[in-house]
């Protein structure tokens, strides 16, 4: 780890501990996205990753809170526990598959990661106002990664490289760089930009902070155009696409059907499976038929797949070593039970989002602020056609689903309305002409003497 990365990581620690709740989370957002991927210590054979370091430190102030009060306001829902669900299947099938004790000690990690980082987010991020202030954090983070990754763009100089253990090369392919920031490649930066322009959207749109809001989408365009990776511009324009799916909000299920028959009928039309559309998807020069024979060939083999997962993926064809595709990584790394979970969970997502907006429909700003979570939920899942999520495009991912229940709950949370009652008999000082009911209903604003105080 690079002294610069070990202070900034201790500071950060530091913070996590004695900030406000409300701002606590803030330097895990900043370490995990502008500290180089790699960066760690190593001790007794596990790797301590700068983001990891400050899971366990969060933990901390987890446990303690634990003691004084309820983590979570509305308790664990059941997206919760699908979401905690799915790494301990993962790690339970991996180890089974391996059986290997540096499997044992990678799912560790993978577990304190995934299920210790969604916790600690869902304790900092409890209701609509820690929403903003994340978003609020996030603006600062992409606009240092929109500098740096256009700096690399025009210069093939990665400015992390100066806080990196090793110099980090751009990919170039067709003379045009492909920068990535602090990510493993191009692919996972580029989809952190995209799916960070809707949540910028509604910072602009519907929040006083427009300012940071506009920056925050300049700097997630920046991310995504100089990534240079079809999968990273195809979920930006998706993002983009759902947010302009706006006027025609209570259609929605008329529209998701017709993609369904389009999609059946295809199937039946095409000459190769339906699939191999993706083939067809070029933004920039990708490899979409990679993609497309990927899922060919998890579909052909599901034999091997379907119980724990496989480790033979890679004799499959060429290149299918590599589960560039979050779909069928679920499937090859925790079998069908985890491809269904999976499924599941991103169902569950879409429906608590819409069902918030439905209870707000007639409230423009809280309609949209629940429509672009709606948008960012869709670049992710077009992202997932492109690439399986590894680095810290994963740590945005769990991060993410933490906000929803934490943002579509707290729209439950209403003021109690008052039943105004009123005896005549009442003047507004108790006695003793007061019914016994009407006495039980004021307790225990008995002893007021005003009634309009009683009745506010």
């Amino acid at each position: 780890m690079h002294p610069i990365v070990l202070a900034a990581t201790l500071c950060a620690a530091l913070g996590i501990l004695i900030l406000p709740k409300k701002y606590a989370f803030a330097p895990i957002l900043i370490i995990a996205f502008l500290v180089p991927v790699g960066q760690q210590v190593l001790f007794g054979g596990f790797h301590f990753f700068a983001v990891r370091i400050l899971i366990i430190v969060g933990s901390l102030r987890l446990i303690a809170a634990f003691f004084r009060k309820r983590l979570f306001g509305q308790g664990l829902q059941s997206i919760d526990k699908m979401i905690l669900a799915l790494p301990i299947l993962h790690a339970v099938t991996f180890i089974l598959l391996f059986r290997d004790t540096g499997a044992v000690t990678y799912e560790f990690g993978f577990l304190l990661d995934a299920c210790g980082g969604y916790l600690l987010f869902r304790y900092f991020v409890q209701d609509r106002g820690d929403v903003l202030q994340v978003a609020k954090t996030l603006v600062f983070v992409a606009a240092v990664l929109a500098i740096c990754m256009g700096y690399e763009y025009l210069t093939r100089v990665n400015l992390f490289s100066y806080i990196n253990s090793f110099t980090i090369v751009p990919w170039v392919r067709e003379g045009r760089v492909r920068a990535q920031g602090t990510f493993s490649n191009s692919i996972t930066a580029g989809a952190f930009g995209a799916t960070l322009f809707p949540l910028f959207f509604w910072l602009w749109k519907c929040t006083k902070a427009k300012l940071l809001g506009a920056a925050g989408l300049i700097a997630a365009s920046v991310i995504a155009l100089t990534s240079m990776a079809s999968t990273g511009l195809m979920a930006y324009l998706a993002g983009i696409l759902a947010l302009c799916l706006w006027p025609i909000r209570n259609y929605m299920r008329p529209l998701r059907w017709g993609i369904v028959l389009t999609v059946l009928g295809l199937a039946l039309v095409m000459k190769a499976p339906v699939w191999f559309i993706i083939a067809r998807v070029d933004v920039i020069g990708g490899h979409g038929w990679d993609r497309a024979a990927l899922i060919d060939a998890a579909v052909r083999h599901f034999s091997d797949w379907w119980l724990l997962g496989t480790r033979t993926n890679a004799s499959w064809g060429a290149d299918t070593w590599d589960a560039c595709n979050e779909f069928v990584y679920q499937a090859t790394s925790g079998g069908l039970a985890s491809f269904v979970l999976f499924v599941a969970i991103l169902f569950r997502a879409f429906g608590m989002i819409g069902s918030a907006r439905k209870r707000v429909q007639g409230k423009r700003r809280e309609e949209w602020f629940f429509w672009c979570l709606g948008a960012v939920l869709f670049a992710h899942v077009m992202a997932f056609w492109g690439i399986d999520y590894f680095d810290s495009i994963r740590d945005w991912w769990y991060i993410f689903l933490a906000v929803i229940p934490a943002a579509t709950l707290s729209s439950f949370s209403k003021r109690r309305p008052v039943v105004l009652v009123r005896e005549p008999s009442y003047t507004g000082q108790p006695d003793e002409a007061m019914s016994a009911d009407f006495r039980e209903r004021l307790h225990p604003h008995i002893g007021l003497t005003e009634p309009r105080n009683v009745f506010s």
